[in-house]
């Protein structure tokens, strides 16, 4: 196993990046500034990038600048034969805690630690330089506002979790025993989406972590949750909960607030809600989404308070709730355009309303929709980045494009 020490020297990425870590794009002076951030990557095999798009005070987005991570990106495999959106078969490309991004680089096995801008959030410095993950073809990190933690989930050959500790200055630094495989039979890239990790979580209050990972039919997946301890050492063993009949593909895992449990969209037939509220192995309930193709990332809104879930086949949000009881029900669907590869979204407060922003990855576009109230979503923005991109410098290949995460400054 490789150490976990930086794979590139601090004088390497020093001078790469005084070259190629901010490209501006310049807009005419704006009487409304950026009051927040969104960023994807560009998981390009040559030089993985951050593109940051401002989030107007209207929850419209305008292209902002460009950070390089420090590696490459890497396409994972997918079966059968053709190749296409969602590259690391995964949600959690990037991650925000506090005023701090956190992203990986698939192709070179790290990650990256940046520091925002509150001025201007679309400008990111690199804080230390990218680490080894533990493992390889790094696809999802996590980070925990509550204990400081942040914990990579590695999906190819060598796949499971190793944690680190997030610090202002050196950036991030291994924890000792908290590197734990999975032992799963995955190659680098791995072969997908069967079969391979999906998502890393953590509760609430920081002292779980839990990692998704997609059956192989007739097989289900699993989730797997790992005690953490205060110094960030995770439990030796990992407890498995499997999805009730009909599940087959774990993928998201997004906390269900005010319950010990999670919402867990499943590619296979719609999403899972999984109840941890007696212990480690939880039990769960399926709910179908008639039609769906590839259901897999979610979003919570807690102005609306549902869910956002995104269908990568049927280019479709579809809006759920769960209520007191833990009982998931479809609350209504937003077509956004058949063939757009609706993939990564996210929500951000802004003003006191709620929007989700959804990356279109076969159109380099990021749609906007303003969350007015359960089943009002309403598209107010398509935006197309690629021209920008262009002018920037930035090679964007649409079957690259991952992530989604956003930050406000209030």
């Amino acid at each position: 196993m490789k150490s976990f020490v930086a794979s590139l020297s601090a004088c390497m990425i020093a001078s790469q990046l005084a070259a190629a870590s901010f490209t501006p794009i310049c807009h005419e002076p704006d009487s409304h500034p950026a009051i927040g951030a969104i960023y994807f990557m560009t998981n390009d095999g040559t030089a993985n990038k951050v593109i940051a798009h401002e989030i107007q005070p209207d929850g419209t987005v305008v292209f902002g600048k460009t950070a390089w991570i420090g590696g490459k990106g890497l396409h994972g495999n997918d079966a059968p034969a053709a190749t296409g959106p969602d590259p690391l078969f995964a949600q959690g490309a990037l991650q925000v805690s506090g005023n701090h991004l956190f992203t990986i680089n698939p192709g070179s096995n790290t990650a990256s630690m940046f520091e925002i801008d509150d001025r201007d959030p679309t400008k990111l410095r690199l804080i230390g330089v990218p680490v080894n993950t533990g493992g390889e073809f790094p696809m999802a990190i996590t980070a925990s506002p509550k204990t400081n933690h942040v914990c990579v989930a590695n999906g190819g050959k060598v796949n499971g979790v190793q944690c680190f500790t997030a610090d202002p200055e050196q950036g991030l630094l291994p924890i000792q025993n908290s590197q734990r495989l999975l032992k799963l039979p995955l190659t680098t890239p791995p072969v997908g989406p069967p079969g391979t990790v999906s998502n890393i979580q953590f509760s609430g209050d920081g002292s779980k972590l839990f990692a998704s990972v997609k059956g192989v039919p007739p097989k289900p997946g699993f989730i797997a949750t790992w005690d953490v301890n205060q110094d960030g050492s995770l439990s030796q063993n990992f407890k498995s909960s499997t999805p009730a009949k009909g599940g087959m593909l774990p993928f998201s895992i997004t906390p269900i607030p005010g319950k010990n449990a999670v919402l867990n969209t499943d590619a296979g037939v719609g999403f899972s809600v999984f109840d941890f509220s007696r212990g480690d192995v939880a039990s769960s309930t399926v709910i179908p989404i008639k039609g769906q193709k590839a259901t897999c990332w979610s979003a919570y809104s807690s102005k609306t308070g549902t869910f956002f879930l995104t269908d990568v086949g049927t280019a479709t949000v579809t809006e759920v709730k769960v209520d007191q009881n833990l009982r998931g029900s479809i609350v209504k669907q937003y077509p956004l355009g058949a063939g757009t590869a609706t993939v990564d979204n996210g929500i951000a407060t802004v003003n006191g309303k709620d929007y989700l922003y959804v990356l279109q990855a076969n159109i380099t576009s990021v749609n906007v929709m303003s969350l007015k109230a359960p089943g009002q979503a309403k598209t107010i923005q398509t935006f197309n980045f690629a021209a920008d991109a262009k002018k920037a410098g930035i090679t964007v290949d649409r079957n690259n494009l991952q992530g989604m995460a956003v930050y406000t400054k209030f």
